[in-house]
């Protein structure tokens, strides 16, 4: 049900709301884990490289989907807690118009220029025809993707983190099982894991829409609501494309890194491909709970209470340095048994590779998780430059460090070092950016 952010204790409203969300995005990447190893245990390490290949031109696409969630999210939420719910359903259905737009324009790139990605970032011929079986498959299902994403961000935006909950864990789970029932009974390879993700996602995605249409009917209007309003897809523009910019270059940022790990041959890739699952999971988790608090600063600014926005904050990192405590312990000290869980054999190159990334990089979420909630609370109020500004900071540390460094007698360790070194040096510009954010004059200019 819907949810007033604006109400209550900020720490226990956060909690309440942002854990539900913190669990969706475990089941979503239970979608890729799944992919990966199903393709690592019951088809061949080659199928894993494959599908951790393939996967890294996939999250281009999802950026665009993510941008498209976050602005729908932070928009609507802005209205929602101003109680302007003729405005919240103009805007929410202008975004679901410009995200299906957007939806489609990219099925033809990616139709067109599939096998085009695959030799930009150096696929090496014995995973080539597989990995583009996958991405063709999953460009199909590029629809359910875009429309379960903005369906989530209004969830998200009315304070309900609850429903998408509950869908992300059956479909997920349901993933798991039908990956399982294609690849060993139909014997449909990487293509029955592909075929599987789609199916499922495509469920969500139809059910997800069906509750959101339900619970608007539900919210009163006075006369009859617009579909579609220029003013409001100028406000979505303003929030999308800069969230799509910067999923966009980070997704461009981690296939070029993909293209200088492609260099070290498909054991260092299968290796690579199974630690960057784990980390992503984490990653993509703490980056969900700083959508949560954009949308609790969004309702909060929209209603004026600054100071709920400040108390929010330090419950957000609260909140996330709770939930990197075992993440990180876990990494540290368990990365092997994860690893293996996508590789046939618990010794090997490939092994070696995954656990030194994750030991290298695991200490460092405690410093990214809070760039993360300062990102969050950035979004939320409308500040997409500064947010910006760190984020590609970033992207342009790890990118240029991981090419400078696997050149060295580092190796593929240089590449790892160069994620706690850009997220480093983000987290604080993103902390400096929030600590001198002006609350009244975001009201007023919002």
């Amino acid at each position: 049900m819907n949810k007033d952010l604006t109400a209550g204790k900020p720490e226990k409203v956060l909690w309440q709301f942002c854990l539900p969300l913190f669990g969706s995005i475990i089941f979503q990447q239970l979608y890729n884990i799944a992919d990966s190893f199903v393709a690592g245990k019951f088809i061949s390490d080659n199928a894993l490289a494959a599908v951790g290949n393939s996967y890294e031109i996939t999250l281009i696409f999802i950026a665009f989907a993510f941008g498209c969630n976050i602005a729908c999210s932070v928009i609507a939420a802005l209205f929602f807690g101003a109680k302007q719910y003729e405005d919240l359903k103009t805007a929410v259905y202008t975004a679901l118009i410009a995200s299906s737009a957007v939806c489609i324009l990219l099925m033809l790139v990616g139709m067109l220029c599939s096998d085009g990605l695959l030799r930009l970032i150096r696929t090496p011929e014995e995973v080539f025809a597989d990995s583009k079986l996958y991405l063709d498959i999953y460009i199909y299902g590029l629809p359910f993707v875009f429309l379960y994403n903005v369906a989530t961000g209004i969830f998200s935006a009315l304070g309900d983190s609850k429903t998408p909950f509950i869908f992300l864990a059956c479909s997920s789970t349901s993933n798991i099982a039908v990956d399982i029932l294609f690849v060993t009974a139909f014997n449909m390879g990487v293509a029955g894991v592909a075929w599987a993700t789609f199916l499922c996602q495509g469920i969500s995605c139809v059910l997800a829409l069906v509750v959101v249409f339900r619970r608007f009917a539900k919210i009163p209007t006075e006369g009859k609501v617009k579909i579609f309003s220029w003013n409001h897809f100028g406000r979505f523009a303003i929030i999308a494309i800069p969230s799509i910019l910067q999923q966009s270059f980070i997704s461009v940022g981690n296939i070029i890194i993909q293209s200088v790990i492609n260099s070290f041959g498909a054991a260092v890739m299968a290796g690579y491909s199974a630690a960057v699952k784990l980390n992503n999971m984490v990653i993509t988790s703490l980056t969900t709970l700083g959508n949560g608090i954009s949308n609790y600063t969004a309702q909060n600014l929209g209603a004026a209470k600054f100071d709920r926005i400040k108390s929010g904050f330090r419950a957000g990192i609260k909140l996330v340095w709770a939930l990197c405590v075992p993440l990180v312990a876990l990494y540290v000290f368990a990365g092997q048994p994860l690893v293996h869980i996508f590789l046939d054999s618990p010794t090997g190159q490939a092994m070696d590779t995954g656990v030194e990334f994750l030991r290298i990089i695991a200490p460092f979420y405690f410093i990214v998780s809070a760039k993360l909630v300062s990102d969050g609370v950035l979004r939320g109020a409308g500040l997409m430059k500064k947010f910006m500004i760190a984020t590609f900071t970033d992207l342009v540390l790890r990118v240029a460090l991981a090419e400078v460094l696997s050149r060295t007698a580092l190796g593929t360790t240089g590449i790892w070092i160069s994620w706690p070194i850009g997220w480093t040096i983000a987290a604080a510009l993103s902390i400096v950016f929030y600590a001198t954010v002006r609350w009244e004059k975001i009201y007023t200019a919002a």
